[in-house]
């Protein structure tokens, strides 16, 4: 695909279902006893390979419109699998039904595309072993993946080594068919859609502050959860493109509807504002327990900052867009904490030093930072991206492209659908000039 330059990007648009609360919601859906009425759900492709996975164990997922109704088995009332569990490209569905997976005594087996066999599940697999669960995985726990189950897990109290929400909700997941507490201390604040679901679907969860700094959540084991009605916000990762295609190109105007503010989930919005962007929230309201809000963008000229570290947990897919919006900024832009982005869909840090070099953006990466160097005017462009099968990264360069001073390209632009279809449309919808190369 490639994106042309444009003179600015003006109109409104609504943001895709959130999809961290879409798989949750068909997750608990299952979980609960009665019928779960889902509204907003992203039909992206990570997200139907979810329901296809929970479809697999004998829950009942129906799509009617625009509505999802899943009628679940239970909590330990999943049945074995007869195939193999193909989760594609998500990430999210391979680390958070393990921890269901895990608590149910048979043996089933996970794999995915390319990408998502090349990423490492060891951080969900040392947790769910001590629990007693036992696995058979490739070389340094990557996929495909075999999980031997066992109805008897032992609840336990588990400190992160890093911050990670998705191996918080696998730990979590697995304890509520354990007999007691499980616990997980966490070093960072993660986002904690799992918690506010569970609550609302009926578990009994406590969070409290733990002794290091940081949180410890537990969960009581066997709870009765029961079908709820959700409505899924809309995702501020995939708001973030818009937000920052308007934010680069002077004159824009831009109204992006119905984007979650979770505090947890919001960090790239309170950086680009420390970075001088005009940035509105609107009509601020609740739905679903998350809070949401408009947002109006207007283009303008941004500067350099210093991200801190403790920022990456609140902001760790928004790192690939916001490196964009410093390669327009005026001065450096320094980002730290970035470890877990080399266990993304690819190695993200390197992805995005790739595209920046690509397109003549001086920067410097290291073990865990990334700084950029912008001149306050558009950078070169004209160079090809290669997104390694990462939405992410092809969405983050085709931004990019809309305001540099050649067209930029990227290899493959098919992996977009697992997580925002109709991304280009959209754009395009904005003024933007995004199209098949």
């Amino acid at each position: 695909m490639v994106a042309r330059p444009v003179a600015r990007l003006q109109g409104r648009v609504s943001a895709p279902g959130d999809k961290s609360v879409s798989h949750r919601a068909l997750m608990f859906g299952a979980l609960a006893l009665g019928e779960t009425v889902i509204s907003g759900l992203l039909q992206g492709e990570d997200i139907l390979r979810t329901a296809a996975a929970l479809t697999a164990l004998g829950a009942d997922v129906r799509r009617e419109g625009e509505v999802w109704r899943v009628r679940g088995f239970g909590v330990g009332g999943a049945c074995e699998p007869q195939d193999v569990l193909d989760l594609g490209n998500s990430g999210t569905s391979a680390r958070l039904l393990s921890g269901i997976l895990a608590s149910h005594r048979f043996t089933s087996f996970m794999t995915g595309d390319g990408s998502l066999r090349r990423r490492p599940m060891q951080r969900v697999i040392e947790p769910l072993s001590r629990m007693g669960a036992r696995f058979q995985s490739r070389e340094g726990g990557r996929l495909p993946l075999a999980i031997v189950g066992t109805d008897e897990m032992v609840p336990i109290e588990y400190e992160l080594p890093i911050a990670s929400a998705q191996v918080k909700s696998c730990i979590l997941l697995a304890g509520l068919n354990a007999a007691g507490e499980t616990t997980v201390i966490e070093p960072a604040a993660t986002r904690d859609h799992t918690e506010r679901m569970l609550r609302h679907f009926g578990a009994e969860i406590r969070v409290a502050a733990a002794e290091k700094g940081g949180k410890r959540i537990t969960v009581a084991g066997w709870p009765e959860l029961k079908g709820r009605d959700l409505v899924v916000p809309g995702d501020p990762s995939s708001a973030a493109f818009a937000v920052v295609a308007a934010c680069i190109r002077p004159g824009s105007d831009v109204l992006v509807g119905n984007v979650g503010i979770n505090p947890l989930r919001a960090g790239l919005y309170a950086t680009l504002k420390e970075m001088g962007a005009d940035i509105a929230f609107q009509n601020e309201r609740e739905v679903g327990g998350e809070p949401v809000a408009d947002l109006h963008v207007k283009g303008g000229g941004l500067k350099g900052i210093d991200v801190p570290a403790q920022r990456a947990p609140s902001m760790i897919d928004e790192y690939p867009i916001l490196a964009v919006a410093a390669a327009f900024a005026e001065g450096t832009t320094h980002m730290q904490g970035l470890a877990e982005l080399r266990a993304k869909e690819s190695d993200r840090l390197s992805s995005v030093a790739a595209g920046l070099a690509a397109n003549g953006v001086a920067h410097e990466m290291g073990a865990d930072s990334l700084t950029v160097h912008g001149t306050g005017a558009p950078p070169p462009g004209g160079g090809l991206v290669k997104t390694h099968l990462d939405h992410r990264i092809a969405m983050s360069f085709l931004v990019m492209g809309l305001g540099t001073r050649e067209p930029v390209a990227v290899d493959d632009g098919s992996p977009i659908d697992t997580s925002f279809p109709g991304f280009a449309a959209l754009m395009n919808g904005l003024g933007a000039g995004i199209e098949a190369a």
